[in-house]
């Protein structure tokens, strides 16, 4: 348990330093516009504030008008990067340490059957390999060969709300985020176990990380808990400090 904390007290300091290193950037690129198409004061902070999550709500709307079931491209198996790039706010000697032995992912919400899932009952489940990219906000991408359950057949075996509008996800470290339903059902979301057919390391999320290819790599949770289904608009970690919700690629 205490590495977990140590990797939550570490994650927020990272993100918080994230945020500053990327504020200028942000402002400069929505300064201008805000003053354009709100009329609003740049030096009021509050109202600024107000502005670009209004604008970002706005553009997470379109963004799920325009969202499709179309697929991502897929790539052979040759093109999948073996050592893939461990990505967070802290060293790996502090990611989370779960034991699948006493693991069990928690459910809630809008689901007929909250049963907590184990891992031998999460592994039984159809399974299915896709190799896609993994596009990070950083700029940096990655080919990747993922395996596990369709992320629409877990939904669909827990009863779910499929009419819902999010699912929502709780990690060991602390993040946590949400995703809308229509990407849920995405036929390549998918709830993995493995990462070039090896079962998760801790670095890339044991037991469970969602693979969305349709989102930006923040979008896609490690070290999955707990998940909910609900109509109420619940964001992210990173979201909730000023990231696109959507963030659809």
């Amino acid at each position: 348990m205490s590495a977990i904390k140590d990797s939550k007290d570490v994650l927020r300091q990272g993100a918080v330093r994230t945020i500053e290193r990327r504020a200028f950037l942000k402002q400069g690129l929505s300064l201008g516009a805000l003053t354009l198409l709100t009329g609003c004061d740049v030096t009021d902070q509050d109202s600024v504030q107000t502005a670009l999550n209004a604008i970002s709500r706005w553009n997470d709307r379109v963004q799920a008008t325009l969202f499709s079931n179309r697929l991502v491209p897929t790539y052979p198996e040759s093109a999948a990067v073996k050592d893939f790039r461990s990505n967070q706010y802290y060293g790996e000697d502090a990611v989370p340490k779960i034991e699948g032995s006493s693991f069990k992912l928690g459910l809630s919400g809008l689901i007929d059957n909250r049963k907590p899932w184990t891992l031998p009952e999460l592994y039984a489940l159809p399974q299915t390999s896709q190799v896609t990219r993994h596009v990070c906000v950083e700029g940096w991408s990655m080919i990747g060969k993922w395996t596990g359950v369709p992320f629409r057949t877990f939904l669909e075996r827990i009863g779910a709300d499929l009419s819902a509008k999010y699912v929502g996800f709780e990690c060991a470290d602390g993040y946590y985020s949400s995703i809308d339903m229509a990407s849920a059902l995405h036929p390549q979301t998918l709830l993995t176990f493995k990462i070039s057919d090896e079962i998760l390391a801790p670095k890339y999320g044991y037991p469970l990380k969602l693979r969305v290819p349709t989102k930006l790599g923040f979008k896609n949770p490690k070290w999955i808990t707990a998940m909910y289904v609900t109509n109420r608009f619940s964001g992210g970690f990173w979201e909730d400090r000023g990231y696109n919700w959507f963030s659809g690629i």
